[in-house]
């Protein structure tokens, strides 16, 4: 069940997976997207108030004319500092979300590099579900998910994703260790699974570009 959007920002999870459903390679190579593709990709930034990533994702190329917020899901806070989003952090809105257990020191760092930091949730792994109420209380409509498959699986399984845009390249990769679009726990039955209406195909190159809105 699709949790409120009163209550939370427009969810598109957006990403390039190879035909086999792998999103980056054994080695964490993940350049899949055509040119043609890649323009498709800036431009879907560009119309978003928020890019939410893993902890492991940097968001070097961002649309020029906007700066949405950059959003990094990352539990203990282990941002590097070194990091590129740390680092342009004053410039560029920038929000990490960790849970009650990650160190003080390395939030009150982050907090001084310019970086928003929200505690959501006590667990072990930040609460997606409080994340989202925080954005929308800060006024932000529309993200744009481009997380791992664990982040991926985290926001569709708790209800939280609205729309699914894939760009799926002509390769097939292979391999136990490579990232998959979702992964997590999983569904243990198939009538079980995140159910999807597709909404539009498109070619971008070689690219083929499958949109969908999440049913439940």
């Amino acid at each position: 069940m699709l949790a409120s959007r009163n209550s939370r920002p427009y969810v598109i999870l957006n990403a390039a997976m190879s035909l086999d459903g792998k999103i980056a390679t054994y080695t964490g190579d993940s350049r899949m997207s055509s040119p043609a593709d890649l323009r498709r990709v800036h431009r879907l930034r560009a119309s978003v108030d928020g890019i939410m990533v893993g902890m492991r994702t940097l968001l070097r190329e961002l649309a020029r004319d906007r700066k949405p917020y950059r959003i990094v899901v990352d539990s203990n806070a282990r941002t590097p500092l070194t990091s590129y989003v740390v680092r342009t952090a004053k410039e560029i809105p920038t929000i990490v979300a960790v849970t009650s257990g990650a160190p003080k020191n390395r939030v009150e760092i982050l907090e001084q590099r310019g970086v928003k930091v929200f505690v959501c949730g006590k667990g072990r792994l930040v609460s997606v579900k409080i994340l989202l109420q925080t954005l929308r209380k800060l006024g932000i409509p529309k993200i744009l998910l481009e997380g791992g498959g664990a982040l991926n699986w985290s926001m569709l399984s708790s209800g939280l994703v609205d729309e699914v845009s894939v760009a799926i390249t002509p390769r097939i990769l292979g391999g136990e260790k490579a990232v998959s679009l979702v992964e997590g726990k999983g569904s243990q039955l198939v009538r079980n699974g995140v159910n999807l209406k597709l909404i539009s195909t498109a070619k971008y190159g070689p690219d083929l570009v499958v949109r969908y809105k999440v049913l439940s």
